[in-house]
């Protein structure tokens, strides 16, 4: 037992558990087991641990048995590479004798070959020794020389190679050297295939391993790919696994059919868990200490064990990571330009080509192509991003060497960002909408945090503002620019309180109404300010269908600004959801007289009038809101609404199919203009409406119930029952659906099944006036006309009431300002005629 305990804590090795066990129970399966792998390809970033994870590896191979070979950038061709192997194996008690007599023969005629050419006499030229370098370097045999091989034209480059062939000749005699000068792959990969064979026969496994692909790949992978997928230089050992391991991702055409053969493991950071573990290990317990070199570090091991190496005690003792990550990040590049420009790269959150040309300086506009080819550059479909754990370091090594210039470069993006978001041409009133100019918008805003965050703040909580009207989704967005601004810019302020936003933004059904509080308190806000945080919160409130709260904002907001036409015009609304009509008119008439001129107040007094059932003066005032806006889609819905609730159906066609040509995805006026088709016979159509309106809303329940009704008046009720069966399963509660299956259900005779329905209608809408007839008229058809009797009677009492006798279903539809985002949920179907089966909830 000790043993074992002392083998795992042999190397304070932490993590990677499933890749070493992945790899441990491949020596379990026989090679001709289809789940074998030959090949492993470990990648991951610089700095995640490949090379620790690749001596663990070779000491699992170990105690397997295997015999091993690792070899890292210090072989630079393949000879080496042979080299290595052959001395790693000679210390294991497994010599190749034979391939080290062939290396040592190709190492002396080599450097007979190039000595010659460039002495005096007898030999090849130095030209002749040039092209020959350029032919070896596109085998990756000399390294540095691919520029040398591009250079040379390809007529040359025969041409010469003849004339090496024979000069080499003359020089150094036998063929067989000329061929393994000019050809050493061909000559010396045999051999070893050969000697492998013969070793492998000796031992449970054979396993190679290849470290610092990246570097190493340009050479080695033609090559390696052929030793393993063709048979060119022989047959391998079957025993034989092999283990490659770089930064970048594997090419998924380079290797063919890899899958059958290949295991791919893929490294990211640590979990936090482990992290802590590797800390354990190195004796830092403290919590503070803990959780700072987790921030510092990005759970980067490399990074983790470097800041724990000097055992720090308080948070005020870790150092700052960022010259060794960057320096293992460009480890392999010299160019300081190009070092320049990587880093200069990592100050956009994402970056495409012109946007990498605003962010570098100098020399370095035309460096996009090199800096995507990095192995941690991630393409995202024309933009690339730098993985976290290298962007964070390059951010903090600018930031805290130069000060002054991490601030030039934030600002010189800020205003790239500016002049692009200017371009999009987007007025006003529109511009959160619009993608073309919101994008630029925030990673201005963004780059405006990081470099002012002080001074760029106030201007950052204005555009949350908008930003939260417009929807959680886009509200988070914004929160998550002052998150990450904090963490890049090291501003803890910002950091919470951008946590602060994204925490409360979680909660999808509140609207943004929590973060709209926080900014209350924010001493940034001007007193217009604070007017447009309270209508954007009542507009929250509204969406949560909370009126009382959604008419309290409107009135703090008016009672800093009385003259806010926004607040006049978001309280009528909200009266007029609540069924207060009057005041929602009283309302509209002041915003008339704040913006005369404007089609918002005829619009919005034209609904209401609508949802009052005074339809001629609804359409008297939507005429007039069409005058002043014929492009508003809402007014030409309500309108043909309108139209249909006079019995107009060609009218009401005639708007709905104008409203759709200006908004061919206003889903509201599709379903209208479903019902009224519905009506007419024209059921292909009702239905091609209705498919459209649930592609683009599938949880609309209303959607479905109004397809039961399609159905239902056309005669096929069994197609109308599912309908109503889905709309039921979307909102349980949707007493309107129960009310119209049941006459669905009580068409194909299942009379205790619709009364069941009528049952549950009724306990959830007490006042169900139109339920309770068709209860009754189906008890009067079934004998039982006291049961008959008693429904009418509560449904008499209901309508004598003062409530109107109807469920109360979903928001009203049409609930919105242009400004407003988004459409409230749709309401229930509309109604026929009273009188009917058809249940008549008013205002649909």
């Amino acid at each position: 037992m000790q043993e074992l305990i002392r083998r795992r804590r042999r190397s304070g090795f932490v993590g990677r558990r499933d890749e070493l066990a992945l790899f441990r129970r491949n020596f379990d399966l026989p090679v001709d087991d289809e789940r074998h792998r030959f090949v492993f390809r470990v990648h991951g970033n610089a700095g995640v641990g490949k090379t620790s994870l690749v001596r663990e590896l070779e000491q699992a191979a170990l105690e397997r048995g295997a015999l091993t070979a690792r070899t890292d950038e210090a072989a630079d061709q393949v000879p080496d590479v042979l080299g290595a192997i052959s001395a790693r194996f000679a210390r294991q008690g497994r010599p190749l004798k034979a391939l080290d007599r062939s290396l040592a023969t190709y190492r002396r005629r080599r450097y007979e070959a190039e000595a010659g050419g460039a002495a005096p006499g007898p030999g090849p030229s130095a030209g002749a020794v040039l092209t020959a370098r350029a032919g070896l370097a596109g085998l990756g045999l000399v390294p540095g020389a691919s520029v040398v091989a591009a250079a040379v034209d390809p007529d040359q480059l025969a041409e010469g190679a003849e004339r090496l062939r024979a000069a080499l000749s003359a020089r150094l005699g036998r063929e067989e050297d000329v061929q393994l000068v000019l050809d050493p792959l061909g000559v010396l990969t045999p051999v070893f295939v050969d000697e492998l064979g013969r070793v492998a026969a000796q031992v449970p496994w054979v396993a190679l391993f290849f470290d610092t692909y990246e570097r190493t790949g340009a050479f080695l992978d033609r090559w390696l790919r052929d030793l393993v997928t063709t048979d060119r230089y022989g047959a391998l050992p079957a025993n034989m696994v092999l283990t490659l391991s770089g930064q970048g991702r594997p090419d998924p055409l380079g290797w063919p059919a890899a899958e059958d053969y290949v295991a791919e493991l893929p490294l990211e950071p640590f979990t936090e868990d482990e992290a802590r573990q590797l800390l354990a290990a190195k004796g830092v317990l403290d919590e503070d200490v803990v959780r700072d070199v987790l921030r510092l570090s990005g759970r980067l091991p490399v990074l983790v064990s470097t800041l724990a190496g000097s055992r720090p005690a308080t948070p005020k003792d870790i150092g700052d990571p960022s010259a060794t990550a960057v320096e293992r990040f460009l480890k392999w590049e010299s160019d300081p330009v190009r070092r320049s420009a990587a880093l200069e790269g990592a100050l956009p959150r994402r970056l495409d080509e012109d946007v990498f040309r605003a962010a570098v300086t100098g020399d370095a506009a035309g460096l996009f192509g090199w800096l995507r080819s990095l192995p941690f550059v991630q393409d995202e479909g024309g933009r690339i991003k730098y993985h976290d754990v290298v962007r964070a370091p390059m951010q903090r090594l600018q930031r805290t060497s130069s000060p002054q210039r991490w601030r030039a470069g934030h600002e010189r993006l800020a205003a790239w960002y500016a002049l692009e978001r200017a371009a999009a041409g987007t007025g006003a009133e529109g511009r959160w909408r619009d993608e073309a100019w919101r994008e630029p918008r925030l990673e201005e805003l963004y780059h405006r945090l990081c470099a002012d965050p002080v001074g760029a703040f106030g201007e950052v909580l204005r555009d949350g503002i908008e930003a939260c009207r417009q929807g959680t989704v886009t509200a988070r967005r914004w929160a998550r620019v002052i998150a990450d601004a904090g963490e890049d810019a090291n501003r803890e302020p910002l950091r919470k309180w951008g946590a602060a936003c994204l925490t409360a933004l979680a909660a999808e059904h509140r609207h943004g109404v929590d973060v709209l509080g926080m900014m209350l308190a924010r001493p940034e806000l001007t007193g217009e300010d604070r007017v447009a945080v309270h209508i954007a919160r009542a507009w929250g409130h509204f969406r949560s269908e909370a009126y009382e709260e959604c008419l309290a904002d409107h009135r703090r907001a008016l009672t800093l600004d009385a003259s806010s036409a926004d607040a006049h015009h978001g309280r009528a609304v909200a009266h007029r959801a609540l069924g207060d009509h009057p005041a929602a008119l009283a309302d509209l008439a002041r915003l008339e007289e704040l913006e005369p001129g404007r089609p918002r107040a005829p619009r919005e007094r034209g609904e209401t009038h609508r949802r009052a059932g005074r339809y001629a003066e609804a359409i008297a005032e939507l005429d007039r809101a069409h005058g002043l806006d014929p492009g508003d889609a809402l007014v030409l819905g309500s309108r043909g609404q309108a139209q249909a609730q006079l019995g107009r159906p060609a009218e009401a066609l005639a708007d709905f199919d104008r409203a759709l040509l200006i908004d061919p995805d206003y889903g509201w006026a599709l379903v209208r203009r479903a019902h009224v088709r519905g009506l007419l016979g024209d059921t292909g159509g009702a239905l091609g409406d209705l498919d459209r309106a649930e592609q683009l809303s599938p949880s609309w329940a209303w959607v479905l119930g109004e397809r039961g009704d399609v159905y239902r008046f056309a005669g096929r009720h069994e197609e109308a029952v599912a309908a109503y069966g889905r709309a039921l399963a979307l909102d349980p509660g949707y007493a309107w659906a129960l009310g119209s299956r049941a006459m669905a259900l009580a068409e194909l005779g299942r009379t205790e099944d619709a009364l069941a329905d009528l049952d549950h209608a009724v306990a959830l809408v007490p006042d169900y006036a139109w339920a309770y007839e068709q209860r009754a008229r189906l008890h009067r058809a079934a004998g039982r006309e006291g049961a008959a009797l008693d429904d009418l009677a509560r449904a008499a009492g209901v309508r004598a009431g003062p409530a109107v006798g109807l469920p109360r279903g979903p928001l009203p539809a049409d609930e919105r300002d242009p400004a407003y985002p988004g459409r409230p949920p749709e309401p229930g179907p509309t109604p026929r005629a009273e009188g009917t089966d058809r249940d008549p909830r008013p205002g649909g």
